[in-house]
């Protein structure tokens, strides 16, 4: 059944709702270069967004030059904040050379949300994220400062992005046992052509009760059909003026990827939609995806991605996107889904949680 932006949906094991696609507001006052948003662009697409229901808005301390995203993100939902579910995040380094500036510390953490409130203009954040993994502070460190700051009222949830499985496992467990404020959100790149979240992350946060955010659902554009054979050309390391660029300094553009890109133009053929809105619906038949985050620049994308919650993907066209795009297993699941079965049970079958 097609879904609307306002059929919101719980995130992870909490009592927030949330609009099933998040607005991603990378774009927003990135200065120069052909991947940003215009000022007049990010308020169309914020009005756009939030005139159809949808309330959940990602953004960042790193985005946008000196945190502009945040500072733009403030001024286009002052008149509408409470109705908002802000996202931001901490962790990566807002000052070049400031030892403290940057990482999952207590002082990083502390700093980054009084700033982050300081600049957009508002009492509370409703979602904090660490940004990504630093593999040097402490792990109690990080939840006790979390737990603090939602015990001030500075921050209400708290969720992880690009963290490791085990970590953000760990984390979870030691917070309940603790008594002190669990995760609710696991922000992570999914899409058909980054499926290896599958093996651990993904059962990990339905396991955990963290909500899952996909960002880059798009494959950072490789699924939207515009990439041909002709792009497949060695980066220029420097070269970031474009997602084209950054895709091949990255390694996205690959002959696998493009092998996949084709099967979603296909199969969006056959639908009459969008290979972009596929590509977004097909993060969506995850039970584990709470709400993909759209990174889009401009109006006209938006539009094209909200049309992801219309469209239908038929089990036969499911099971050729996912063939393509399927992953090797890896130890222990290759071994605990197949021999090890049987040898577990004897031939005996046992309903599974």
């Amino acid at each position: 059944m097609p879904l609307q932006l306002d059929d919101y949906r719980l995130l992870g094991r909490s009592g927030l709702r949330v609009s099933p696609l998040a607005l991603g507001t990378m774009t927003f006052r990135v200065g120069q270069g052909s991947w940003g948003s215009s000022d007049e662009e990010a308020k169309r697409l914020v009005d756009t967004f939030t005139d159809r229901g949808g309330n959940f808005i990602d953004t960042a301390d790193f985005y946008g030059q000196h945190g502009g995203s945040e500072t733009l993100l403030g001024e286009l939902v002052a008149d509408r904040r409470h109705r908002m579910v802000i996202s931001t995040k901490y962790s990566l380094t807002t000052e070049p050379g400031n030892p403290n500036a940057s990482g999952n510390h207590r002082k990083n953490m502390v700093r980054s949300v009084e700033d982050s409130l300081k600049r957009m203009g508002t009492d509370y954040i409703d979602l904090l994220y660490l940004h990504m993994w630093d593999f040097r502070t402490p792990v109690d460190e990080i939840l006790r400062s979390f737990d603090d700051l939602v015990r001030a009222g500075k921050v209400l949830y708290i969720g992880l992005s690009d963290t490791p499985a085990w970590q953000a496992s760990r984390m979870q467990a030691i917070a309940e046992l603790r008594g002190w404020t669990q995760f609710c959100a696991l922000q992570i790149q999914y899409s058909l052509v980054e499926r290896t979240v599958e093996r651990e992350l993904i059962p990990m946060a339905q396991e955990m009760g963290l909500g899952v955010s996909p960002w880059a659902p798009l494959g950072q554009g490789m699924l939207t059909g515009k990439y041909t054979r002709a792009d497949l050309k060695p980066g220029d390391m420097s070269d970031i003026s474009s997602r084209k660029a950054i895709n091949a300094v990255t390694g996205k553009l690959t002959e696998r990827n493009l092998d996949i890109a084709d099967v979603v133009v296909e199969v969006a053929k056959e639908i009459g939609c969008t290979p972009a809105q596929l590509a977004v619906a097909w993060t969506l038949t995850n039970p584990a995806v709470a709400s993909p985050v759209i990174g889009v620049r401009t109006p006209e994308q938006l539009e094209d991605n909200l049309g992801a919650l219309a469209v239908d993907i038929s089990a036969d066209q499911l099971a050729r996107l996912e063939a393509v795009s399927a992953v090797p297993p890896v130890f222990p699941m290759d071994v605990l889904r197949g021999p090890a079965e049987g040898m577990m049970f004897g031939g005996v079958k046992v309903q599974e949680r």
